[in-house]
């Protein structure tokens, strides 16, 4: 695979993954009550336990995000 499609394809995820991410901590900013009543359907926790679990996977995914996506992308760019 050459340097340009590999950048590419790194851009790419970034702005996915990215979307994804902002579009997540979005709604769970701006309505927690529907995101929490639309889960509770599938998972009864205590409102409690969903704030903590919601805010350590979108954590978790953030770092993901720039571990395995925006880093890259930045190293390839700086190389290329």
């Amino acid at each position: 695979m050459d340097l340009p499609t590999l950048t590419s394809f790194f851009m790419w995820c970034s702005v996915f993954n990215g979307g994804l991410l902002l579009l997540w901590t979005c709604c769970f900013l701006l309505m927690p009550d529907l995101v929490y009543r639309t889960q509770k359907r599938w998972f009864p926790l205590p409102r409690e336990t969903f704030d903590v679990v919601m805010y350590v996977f979108v954590g978790a995914f953030k770092l993901l995000f720039l571990v395995f996506n925006l880093v890259p992308y930045l190293a390839l760019l700086m190389i290329g």
